[in-house]
């Protein structure tokens, strides 16, 4: 049994930077290589920590956080980690809206002394519907509308907007020729969206979402490529100081590689459009197992599920929540060009209703940490071990009896005062 404690953590009442009380917090993010802690709070502000340490304020006598050194004034809509490679650099991004568009800003850590700084030089390729905001930051030219919504992972980050039924996927790159903290986007792919899209994740070279009834997955190496996998060069332009020739290889494993002639990205801008049932851009669509309703007559009426939350677990095994408080476990491989991806998922058991997930997957380790909620008082983790050994690539044609098979630790479960 693993012991785990838990302690109460207050916020901070007052700062130079907001004289008045902070309001309570709505929502977490981690990121666990730096350790940095990012709160929304009930406004839509946020307040960003780096280098936090939970054992250390729980620890001590007020038990509260800090005044953030960082901290970004309402409104936001969404916002997301992003880890640069090789450099290990740290990028916090927020979307909010401007004008009714989509302005999308993005914080840096700074290790010495560890703080994040907003980011004001950014290099774009020019295109109709992207500009660069003056005081900083991509302008899309998209109707922000009710919900906008971020997830990133490693050198890529994908934006959905529901109001204009697409889903963008930029790759991030740091600028070569100067230490000045310059860097550049580039839009890999426009995705236009047939149906609702309730859940996003990029992570570990698939763009997966959550949709009714199921997930759509994603190759990123077909949607940065393009369907041929050619290397394509953009159009030259200014953007952000004269974009030139050169070429450059986003590769779907998290690395952009390939020799600097200039300051071009040979990636190709991709427009899928995908129905159900199709496969265009190299995706397919997993069914998720819904629930069925006995009807006084002699059928049964399958209700509809929604997958509204998706995390990694390994490098071809994500968690997904559907909107019952059901979790399933859905196993991705792919080759070559991620035209061809093998899908299976099944739903595991549960003796309760989950109502929140998180999972912080570390692939340095034989173990990974699941935490999952009920929304009441009480927090359960368990420990899937040896997840990627349970099923090798030999074994992906047996993966649906496997997945219920994986090995665990027992769970402990921790009560919230």
């Amino acid at each position: 049994m693993v012991v785990v404690q838990c302690a109460k953590v207050g916020l901070p009442q007052g700062s130079s930077l907001s004289p008045s009380p902070h309001p309570d917090a709505s929502s977490i993010l981690f990121e666990p290589t730096s350790l940095s802690l990012a709160l929304t709070h009930s406004d839509t502000s946020l307040s960003l920590y780096p280098s936090f340490s939970p054992l250390s304020h729980s620890h001590s006598h007020s038990q509260s956080l800090p005044h953030p050194q960082t901290l970004i004034p309402s409104p936001s809509s969404s916002s997301a980690f992003l880890l640069l490679q090789p450099s290990a650099a740290v990028l916090f991004l927020v979307s909010s809206p401007h004008r009714s568009r989509i302005l999308l800003r993005l914080y840096r850590l700074r290790r010495h002394p560890p703080s994040f700084a907003r980011v004001t030089r950014l290099l774009l390729s020019p295109h109709k519907d992207l500009h660069l905001h003056p005081a900083g930051g991509l302008l899309l030219h998209a109707n922000h509308g009710a919900a906008v919504s971020l997830a990133a992972s490693v050198n890529y980050f994908a934006l959905h907007a529901l109001s204009a039924n697409k889903v963008w996927l930029f790759a991030v790159k740091e600028h070569d020729d100067h230490d000045d903290g310059c860097l550049r986007l580039v839009r890999c792919a426009v995705i236009e969206c047939a149906r609702p899209v309730f859940s996003m994740t990029v992570s570990f070279g698939f763009l997966i979402l959550g949709e009714e009834n199921g997930v759509r997955v994603f190759g990123l190496r077909r949607l940065v490529m393009g369907r041929g996998g050619k290397r394509k060069q953009p159009r030259n332009g200014g953007g952000g100081g004269g974009l030139g020739g050169g070429l450059e290889v986003a590769n779907c494993n998290g690395d952009l590689e390939g020799k600097m002639e200039g300051h071009g990205v040979a990636v190709k801008q991709t427009n899928v459009k995908f129905k159900h049932d199709d496969k265009d851009g190299g995706s397919c669509f997993v069914v998720l197992k819904g629930n069925e309703v006995n009807t006084k007559s002699a059928t049964k009426v399958s209700m509809s599920i929604k997958a509204i939350s998706i995390q990694a677990v390994s490098q071809r095994m994500f968690l997904i929540l559907d909107s019952h408080g059901d979790l399933h476990l859905l196993c991705l491989s792919n080759s070559g060009m991620g035209v061809d991806i093998t899908s299976k998922v099944k739903q595991l058991p549960c003796i309760m209703k989950v109502q929140s997930l998180a999972v912080l997957p570390d692939l340095s380790t034989m173990s990974q940490t699941i935490w999952i909620s009920d929304g009441c008082y009480s927090v359960h983790m368990f420990t899937a071990m040896d997840i990627e050994n349970a099923l090798n690539e030999s074994d992906v044609n047996d993966c649906n009896d496997k997945l219920m098979h994986l090995p665990g630790s027992k769970t402990s479960n921790t009560t919230i005062d």
